[in-house]
């Protein structure tokens, strides 16, 4: 006779994370935090030309379905009854915008994704477009224009695919962030889907004016984006719709938070002046700013921090994004070739102790905070004879840590209080070098979430606590305590000063690298002069061990890294 199914203890949420290199489905008890069961699925992006990067949305979607179905078995297997799930929260990767066909449930085109970068020359159309003495996008959305966000990937959509334009033609299109594919097509796509997003997806598209939480018609008129494509805004804690299908049929969908708003919730930053940074594909840093929005005098975002209820006040943050954090790993690993797994840039960066002086600037994208600098592109700087694999990986670890740096030292500025300390989450943190190079290179405690699973667990509270749900109380007194890992910094502050100095100044040579013709196209690096070369640069996420941005060497008989000479192919 088969054991009786048993509660886990109190009811149960769900939690989706969708992200850029991967699905999760995550099943908590709502009364104690605990995982009870998961399961997550791998996903490839697509690289059609240099700087394009994009994700197949049905795969998105499938693999969300497989993650769900898959844990719901595990739970089965290990006699909790799934009937328990009394709700699910949605979290997902940002800015990545997909256009579908509302009648067909097909996508037009393939996820266009947040660190692509084809749209560098609408962007600077569009900026002339505004006057010096009134950046209305910016006082309205907190973001600068950059091809980071929603609005001008979907105006490339809306201007280069024909499919699309004919479906806005003809009332077919619906436009989204991945939060509003993934709950339309949850809650039952062509037959009865809703259509929504949350204020911190809607924060990150430059359409949504962050003071009226509204779409904003001067926005979408700028950008010329038809209003009648975007979703409906509603909180990130509300009953949206319900699963229309699968194991989990007829549970609510009552949580939907931006990836990084999810883990300042899971962290538990409620109080103004609380942060945390998480290291996933990039980094990223947001500091709790309260009710009020606080407007960056020094390269970061003012963006939506959450609004955990229809009839709660919205909380903001200042956000610090870094776009190539854990991604230098998988380009050690997937492009270089130097490494087989990405935890082996831990045992190398070990083993080598330091960098010997090699400076990595991962601009595969340009630089995001605090610089907003399209031209820059990736550069290994500081290369000696002596230099090998573990020291590059040691620098690309190291690369993070600076990143980070100027990141926390803008959000500093900014607000007036240093921070004592840094919390982290994210899966990068699992790196034990990487969490000591962090605390050094702050000179203050890294602080890290002994669970991984924070961007789950603020989906999870999330859904749990939204009205009609009423499974998660997010009162101070209820929140479950976090086990916490605490690093110390173990290197003297001026040690840390002379290499943060270092790298400041590796990152001013990173920039300027793309240049345009009088087409407005961007020149291919190798037509630069011969002295133009001087680094192992123009690195991007596109660039392989064979490439030709690769093909230099030193000139025999120096240790110069100002001088090289380009070796044909």
């Amino acid at each position: 006779m088969a054991a009786p199914k048993t509660a886990a203890g109190g009811p149960l949420v769900g939690a989706v994370v969708q992200g850029t290199d991967y699905s999760n489905f995550v099943v908590f008890n709502s009364k104690t935090s605990e995982v009870l069961s998961h399961h997550r699925v791998g996903l490839t992006q697509e690289f059609p030309k240099e700087g394009w990067i994009e994700q197949d949305p049905k795969q998105i979607l499938q693999s969300v379905n497989e993650c769900i179905e898959k844990t719901c078995e595990k739970l089965q297997e290990l006699n909790i009854d799934i009937s328990n799930i009394k709700a699910i929260g949605v979290s997902n990767q940002r800015e990545t915008t997909v256009v579908w066909d509302k009648l067909t449930g097909e996508p037009l085109y393939n996820a266009v994704m947040w660190l692509d970068v084809r749209t560098q020359s609408t962007v600077e159309t569009l900026s002339k477009k505004i006057p010096g003495n009134n950046n209305f996008v910016k006082s309205k959305t907190g973001l600068p224009l950059s091809t980071y966000f929603s609005a001008v990937k979907l105006r490339w959509i809306l201007d280069n695919v024909r499919k699309a334009q004919k479906a806005v033609e003809e009332g077919r299109a619906l436009f989204g962030t991945i939060d509003s594919w993934l709950i339309w097509s949850l809650t039952g796509g062509v037959d009865g889907g809703i259509h929504c997003t949350d204020v911190t997806n809607a924060s990150r598209t430059m359409l949504f004016n962050i003071h009226s939480l509204e779409w904003d018609k001067e926005l979408c008129d700028f950008f010329e984006i038809p209003m009648d494509i975007l979703p409906n805004i509603w909180s990130s804690s509300e009953i949206y719709g319900r699963m229309k299908t699968g194991a989990l049929e007829g549970v609510p969908i009552s949580g939907c938070l931006g990836d990084q708003s999810a883990a300042l919730v899971g962290q538990m930053c409620f109080q103004e002046g609380q942060a945390k940074n998480t290291y996933g594909t990039g980094c990223f840093l947001l500091y709790n700013t309260g009710h009020k929005c606080v407007f960056s005098e020094c390269g970061l975002l003012t963006t939506v921090a959450y609004k955990l209820g229809k009839n709660k006040p919205v909380f903001y943050a200042l956000e610090g994004s870094v776009a190539i954090g854990g991604a230098v790993v998988h380009w050690l690993r997937d492009n270089l070739g130097i490494i087989k797994t990405s935890e082996e840039s831990e045992k190398l960066a070990k083993e080598a102790g330091t960098s010997y002086g090699c400076y990595f600037i991962p601009a595969f994208s340009g630089l995001y905070a605090p610089y907003w600098e399209p031209t820059a592109r990736g550069i290994i700087c500081g290369l000696t004879q002596f230099t090998n694999k573990s020291h590059i990986a040691f620098a690309a670890l190291e690369a993070i840590c600076f990143q980070t740096r100027e990141i926390l030292d803008a959000m500093n500025r900014d607000c007036g209080i240093p921070l004592s300390h840094l919390q982290v989450d994210g899966e990068m943190t699992s790196n034990k070098v990487l969490m000591q190079l962090q605390a050094d290179i702050l000179h203050i405690p890294v602080i890290k979430a002994s669970m991984p699973e924070t961007m789950a667990l603020g989906a999870a509270m999330a859904a749990g606590a939204a009205e009609g749900v009423n499974v998660w109380s997010l009162k101070p007194e209820d929140l479950s305590t976090i086990i916490m890992e605490r690093f110390e910094p173990q290197i003297k502050a001026t040690e840390s000063e002379i290499r943060y100095s270092t790298w400041k100044k590796a990152v001013m040579k990173s920039m300027g690298w793309v240049t345009e013709n009088s087409t407005g196209s961007p020149i291919n690096p190798n037509s630069h002069r011969i002295e133009d070369f001087r680094y192992c640069c123009n690195l991007t996420r596109f660039t392989e061990s064979n490439c030709h941005a690769l093909s230099v060497q030193c000139v025999p008989g120096t240790m110069s890294t100002t001088q090289w000479e380009h070796e044909d192919e």
